[in-house]
Formats: structure tokens, C-alpha cells, sequence
């Protein structure tokens, strides 16, 4: 982390809470936020093999997404000292935590899908 990055954290306001409401509000509220969670959660780590995974994503919104999720716990910034410089995104405890409730939400809608007798092929 460089010296701009804490100084921008340091003006950002906390997400370390403890409140699951507060992040999932955050998560829910931007459209990309789900799939940078699952790329991450799927072993992709840098950013730009990300944004290639993620059709449609822009660079700005996937840099806010992993600033955010970086700010929140959920992703640990692991910076490497090589030419050129090198940066991976990996889950951390909480972020595995917080995928298990996201997996739990896609259970729910298979079940809402499957009761509602929708075909894989219109959804």
C-alpha cells in the first residue's frame, strides 16, 4: 500500500462495523459486486485477469469494487515488489464467510426457480 492509498483510506469511512446488514446493503447496491466476489472466490486474483473474467465490468467500477472489499475485510491486498508491480486479491477469513452467505442466496433462488418450473435457458 502506498502513501495516496492511506491517504485515501484515511478519509473513507469505516465498513469494519461488524455489521453483515451494512456490507451486504453495499454489495447488493452495485451490480458488479457479486461477480468480482465470485472471480475472487474462484481463484482469479489480479486485477486485469478479473476484469477479462468479468464481461462488461470497467476498469474504474472493478477498482472501486476491490478498494471497497479491501476496505471491508473481505479482500487482502498483497502488493509484490517486482518490475513491473504485481497485485493479487485473495479472500480473507471473513471473505470466505461472507461468499458461504452468497452461495446460500444462489441456493435459494435455484429452489424459487425450480418451484417455478423456469428453464435454465430463460433465465
Amino acid at each position: 500500500m502506498n502513501a495516496n492509498d492511506k491517504k485515501y483510506l484515511a478519509i473513507m469511512p469505516k465498513l469494519h462495523s461488524g455489521r453483515v446488514e451494512v456490507l451486504l446493503e453495499d454489495v447488493i447496491g452495485c451490480r458488479w459486486s457479486i461477480s468480482v466476489l465470485r472471480s475472487v472466490s474462484a481463484g482469479v486474483r489480479r486485477p486485469g485477469a478479473i476484469e477479462r473474467h468479468i464481461v462488461g465490468i470497467s476498469t474504474k467500477v472493478l477498482s472501486d469494487r476491490l478498494r471497497t472489499f479491501t476496505r471491508a475485510g473481505l479482500f487482502e491486498r498483497i502488493e509484490f515488489p517486482e518490475i513491473p508491480p504485481r497485485v493479487e486479491y485473495h479472500l480473507t477469513d471473513y471473505g470466505r464467510k461472507f461468499v458461504r452467505l452468497l452461495k446460500e442466496v444462489e441456493k435459494l433462488q435455484a429452489e424459487l426457480t425450480d418451484a417455478a418450473g423456469v428453464s435454465d435457458a430463460s433465465r
